[in-house]
């Protein structure tokens, strides 16, 4: 299984939000290369092939940005007027597989991921880890909402952040939950 990562680093590039972090604009990408989200993203396609159409290639979009963006975000598309960590928006219907053609002939696209550096940012220095493992949790969150995780109770909350913790561990990475 290959996986293609659009990595879009945004993050100077949006409005700075009322809390700047002083992060130099290219903190994201000077953490995580796109060759290590690519990586990454391998690992976790084959840790979660269950959950995956059977396709030649695979594809994600990540972006990194601001919390102004992922507020713009959140309000247009979830009604919530506030930021937040981790945005997925999943290019896959859990009851609608793809059409057999497109399923032998092109990457399948399984949606975008919108990460805000500045709320990863606290909640890595809340968690006392790097923001290169608070960038990786998110991610991993986002990367199971568009294989068609969720967490609408406790118990299903618990068994993705459970699922989080063991992607994690797969790309040699851990991280403290409460």
């Amino acid at each position: 299984m290959l996986i293609e990562v659009n990595v879009e680093d945004c993050y100077g590039q949006a409005q700075p939000s009322a809390d700047p972090l002083n992060l130099p604009q290219s903190a994201a990408s000077t953490e995580i290369l796109p060759e290590t989200w690519e990586n990454w993203f391998q690992v976790w396609l084959e840790n979660q092939a269950a959950d995956v159409p059977a396709a030649p290639g695979y594809e994600v979009s990540l972006r990194l940005t601001a919390d102004s963006e992922i507020q713009a975000l959140n309000a247009q598309y979830r009604q919530q007027d506030r930021s937040t960590d981790v945005l997925a928006f999943a290019a896959l219907e859990v009851d609608c597989p793809p059409l057999a053609e497109m399923q032998s002939s092109e990457p399948l696209y399984l949606g975008d991921i919108v990460i805000s550096i500045d709320t990863a940012h606290r909640q890595a220095q809340q968690q006392g880890h790097p923001l290169k493992t608070e960038l990786a949790w998110l991610a991993a969150h986002g990367f199971l909402h568009l294989l068609g995780w969720d967490h609408p109770n406790e118990e299903s909350l618990t068994q993705m952040l459970d699922r989080q913790e063991t992607l994690l561990r797969a790309i040699g990475l851990a991280i403290q939950t409460a």
